[in-house]
């Protein structure tokens, strides 16, 4: 008798597993049926020239991520959630704008809204590569003659009186 019930529940429990294997390849989160979906940008405001990050789940295939006039097309990755890194053109227009994100695996289209900031961006990590200017030139050039004024002057008031003098 226990022999019986513990085949009837291994069987139950066998079944259900079996039965249960199609949804869940149907509904699968990288096979991607429903096409892109919850696209979002970070930061939503960036500046001309500017990186801005795109992800969106749902294209399990990867995909593609567009705005014309605004950044080349851009590879979404593979995955439950794909990310894509584009750039904006110096040139692009300032103001709201609108990406399209489509998978590789889909016909359907999502969407999502950004700003373009006016000017280019903060020019961080780019080290000593920029000279300085006019003005800081002439400001530095002042501060060595200055200098050695200075130093001209205290050498003169130190130096030893002729031996003539006592």
């Amino acid at each position: 008798m226990r022999a019986f019930r513990a085949l009837t529940v291994t069987a139950a429990v066998c079944a259900a597993i079996g039965l249960s294997t199609p949804f869940a390849a149907a509904n699968s989160p990288m096979g991607g049926g429903g096409g892109p979906s919850n696209v979002s940008v970070n930061p939503f405001a960036v500046h001309q020239g500017s990186t801005m990050q795109v992800s969106a789940s749902g294209c399990g295939h990867g995909g593609t991520v567009t705005s014309p006039g605004n950044f080349p097309p851009a590879n979404l990755s593979a995955g439950s959630i794909g990310f894509a890194t584009v750039r904006i053109f110096n040139h692009a227009s300032p103001g709201n704008h609108t990406l399209q994100v489509k998978c590789n695996d889909n016909s359907l289209v999502a969407t999502a809204r950004f700003r373009i900031l006016e000017g280019n961006p903060a020019q961080g990590g780019i080290g000593g590569s920029f000279g300085p200017s006019t003005a800081e030139t002439a400001i530095g050039a002042g501060l060595v003659g200055a200098a050695a004024l200075g130093a001209g002057a205290h050498v003169m008031r130190r130096r030893r009186p002729v031996r003539g003098r006592a």
